[in-house]
């Protein structure tokens, strides 16, 4: 499992870095292949469970997609990471993936020589209780790949699973 885990992942992400896109036949093959594992008996889920794994996930991504925080291949790459982990580990990566995320987008506010600018505009965000979330996702050059954050998350869940 975590072989399957940590190839989506790293391709995922290999391709968000390049391309800033993940297309769909990698989310629904990485879907695909959780629910047939889990079918087959290879994988420790059930095939329920994988497919739990799927709606938690999509569940936990699809509000930050809503607010414009994430791209819709972002939230199917989580789904289907979802049917590998099942529905507890999808919990626990989604919280590994917040902390990887984070520690991105420092290095590269850092990169980009915009540390102050993201210091401030989360003090904006804590402050006014999420009113400059439309101001943060459009400021010019706030975005990244969140694809390699997506897989060290997943990654660190399919680990702890063992």
């Amino acid at each position: 499992m975590v072989a399957a885990v940590a190839g989506t992942g790293a391709s995922s992400a290999v391709v968000d870095l390049y391309t800033r896109r993940i297309p769909n036949p990698l989310t629904f093959g990485a879907a695909l292949l959780g629910l047939t594992l889990a079918v087959a008996h290879i994988s420790p889920l059930t095939a329920l469970q994988a497919l739990l794994g799927f709606v938690v996930g999509l569940a936990l991504m699809l509000p930050g997609h809503l607010i414009g925080a994430t791209g819709g291949g972002d939230v199917k790459l989580f789904a289907a990471l979802g049917t590998l982990l099942g529905p507890r580990a999808i919990i626990f990566a989604f919280f590994y993936t917040a902390l990887a995320g984070g520690a991105i987008a420092l290095i590269v506010a850092l990169r980009r020589r915009q540390l102050r600018q993201m210091v401030e505009r989360t003090a904006d965000l804590v402050r006014t209780g999420g009113a400059n979330v439309a101001e943060i996702e459009h400021a010019a050059g706030n975005r990244f790949a969140y694809a390699p954050a997506i897989a060290v998350g997943a990654l660190a869940a399919a680990l702890q699973m063992l």
